[in-house]
């Protein structure tokens, strides 16, 4: 029978909504009890807890997590996920109708338990049910429908809480045990929310469960931590997973430290006391995820039928993300008014949209389907490990008397160091960013590939050389960083020498040719991916110049791919090797723009420099074609 994917998709958002809404309505329920009977520093302390509970679950249930979304049928595992949840918000209920604080203050934990356990299913069964080339969009709604939940959890259970004080007379000094037994009706909110969560559960169908279905669990290997060890192993493997865990971890870190520390801030120094207003500022940051959401899921369905360009757009989002998340978070302990920190919260949320949607989406598309429990598990074992521990750091700053402003210092210089920490490892990106979008102002660029670019194997990119910038647009053009091999008189340049070793480029020279070939292949044995212009220098006619077999000696004794490609359209540019009048800066932005067509041709194993050159003629041949049928 065949499945109207969009249609259950709907189905799974809403059920995403209603299990964050519970979550986010019983913690926000306790923190503002706390709020109200606790000021300073032993309010930061206990809503650090409180967030503290909600993260433990997902370290220790690390491994259980994981063998259930792999053992069974994700779908399964999301409904009895729905099953605990009405039955954890019954039980709060009653807690909260018997004014026992302690025990709905526990509850959060219980609910953090069935979360973690839910969290591998219900994000493993976007690929099953989406697939592959439409993750980021998916995403991207995941992420608006999970910050709706957490947006209308915070305001509405907030402002119902407010109302319930105001409506009961309760003033301060306020009792907690009175409070709880005053706003208990909100409980019956939980219990609608589950039922309805578990009715929305049964009906999303079983697809395509490809998972080991005779595993049992290794308690020895749980219990003395040899599991942990072997899951992470797993992670590890990827680096393009691990890097996209830890930028995760550290917006998400960042953001608890924000969450433990602010309400505080706003009761001594904006002397604030309406918890519905604190949480309303907080809860801009989730309108800004929201918003930001929307944008990432526009621009990845303009793209998503196009890998390359869907790879690409990941690439671009990343560092405007971070850089914005930065600025935003440094300039909140200078503003006093309540438009300043909408604006600034607001940015977060909407540069961190920008972070972690892609960031996601390259953990699912990297991860096989048979690891997806176990990634996706350890993706929140890492991220709640970091959380965990910037609590931990909000704790002791409190308990060491550090207040609320300082604590915000604090939250900027590491959002500071975490940002110059991502520029200097992945640099490569972020000039490709900032020069991509320079290039951009002047040039359309339109790439065009035959098959699909290899994730990990060694490749070498051999075309035409036409300009002096031919190795910004193939970057631009490519998914993976590029190792380009570049004339010694450049490499060795005083201005650019430091720069060019840091993104580890290549210098070729007549002389020490041997030694650039040696560099190649062990570029090429390491599986990175390296591009070299055959032709050895800048053709000044546009035309193809005679291909060099130099490459060849490189390819020995390598497994490396070879992707030829062209590029049309810069001949006769201000950056072609041909004479042009001397022109200012302005001139490059008053220029018509220019339509480039990299063309990249078929993924193809070693072949001789007669090969190669014809194939990038037909390349040539099929850009012209493109060229003319554009204009």
């Amino acid at each position: 029978m065949k499945i109207n994917r969009d249609k259950i998709f709907r189905y799974y958002l809403m059920m995403l909504f209603l299990n964050s809404f519970v979550d986010l309505g019983h913690k926000i329920t306790i923190q503002n009890t706390v709020f109200k009977v606790y000021d300073g520093q032993q309010q930061i302390i206990l809503i650090a807890i409180v967030n503290s509970l909600i993260l433990l679950p997902f370290i220790f249930l690390f491994t259980p997590s994981a063998y259930f979304s792999n053992r069974f049928a994700l779908v399964r595992v999301m409904r009895v996920s729905a099953w605990v949840a009405l039955a954890c918000s019954l039980f709060i209920t009653y807690f909260y109708y018997q004014g026992e604080y302690r025990l709905a203050f526990a509850m959060t934990l219980i609910l953090a338990i069935q979360s973690a356990i839910y969290s591998p299913a219900k994000y493993g069964y976007i690929k099953q049910l989406m697939g592959e080339a439409r993750l980021v969009a998916a995403n991207a709604r995941v992420q608006v429908a999970t910050i709706v939940a957490i947006l209308s959890g915070t305001l509405v259970f907030s402002i119902l809480f407010e109302i319930r004080l105001s409506q009961a007379g309760l003033e301060a000094p306020f009792n907690k045990h009175a409070i709880l037994q005053t706003i208990a009706p909100l409980g019956w909110m939980l219990v609608l929310s589950t039922i309805l969560e578990l009715v929305l559960a049964y009906r999303l169908p079983e697809i395509n469960n490809p998972y080991k279905q005779g595993l049992s669990f290794p308690w020895k290997a749980y219990l003395r931590g040899q599991s942990l060890k072997k899951q992470l192993s797993v992670i590890n493997s990827k680096p393009a997973v691990i890097y996209s865990i830890i930028g995760l971890s550290a917006f998400w870190g960042l953001s608890q430290m924000m969450l433990a520390a602010f309400p505080a801030y706003a009761k001594q120094h904006l002397l604030e006391h309406n918890t519905a207003l604190i949480q309303g500022l907080l809860a801009c940051s989730g309108l800004g995820i929201f918003a930001g959401s929307i944008l990432v899921s526009h621009l990845s369905r303009r793209t998503f039928e196009k890998p390359l360009a869907e790879w690409q757009l990941r690439k671009q989002m990343i560092p405007f993300g971070a850089i914005g998340v930065t600025l935003c978070l440094a300039m909140v302990p200078f503003i006093d008014s309540r438009l300043g920190l909408v604006a600034c919260f607001f940015g977060v949320g909407l540069f961190g949209a920008y972070f972690i949607v892609p960031l996601n989406a390259i953990i699912q598309s990297h991860t096989r389907n048979e690891d997806v429990g176990t990634v996706l598990a350890g993706n929140n074992w890492v991220q709640n490990i970091t959380m965990l521990s910037f609590l931990a750091l909000t704790i002791l700053s409190a308990i060491l008397g550090l207040n609320s402003v300082w604590l915000l210092y604090l939250i900027a210089v590491v959002a500071l160091l975490g940002l110059l920490t991502y520029l200097r490892h992945s640099l490569r990106d972020y000039l490709q960013f900032i020069i991509g979008g320079f290039f951009r102002l002047r040039y359309d660029i339109e790439v065009h590939s035959q098959g699909a670019f290899p994730e990990q194997e060694a490749v070498l990119m051999l075309g035409n050389h036409i300009s002096w910038i031919d190795w910004a647009l193939i970057q631009l053009a490519t998914p993976r960083p590029i190792r380009f091999v570049i004339d010694r008189q450049f490499y060795e340049h005083w201005s650019l020498h430091r720069l060019l070793a840091h993104i580890q480029t290549i210098p070729i020279s007549p002389r020490r040719s041997k030694d650039s070939i040696r560099q190649i292949s062990a570029a090429l044995d390491t599986g990175d991916v390296v591009c070299l212009f055959p032709e050895g220098q800048i053709s000044r006619d546009g035309g193809l110049n005679v291909f060099k077999a130099g490459y060849a000696l490189a390819l020995k004794n390598t497994d490396a791919k070879i992707i030829p490609f062209y590029i049309h359209g810069m001949h006769g540019s201000r950056y072609a090797r041909v004479d042009h009048p001397r022109k200012s800066i302005w001139d490059f932005f008053r220029a018509r723009r220019r339509n480039i067509i990299i063309m990249l041709g078929e993924v193809t194993d070693h072949i001789g420099v007669e090969e190669l050159q014809s194939r990038v003629v037909t390349l040539a041949e099929q850009a012209e074609a493109v060229y003319s049928g554009k204009g």
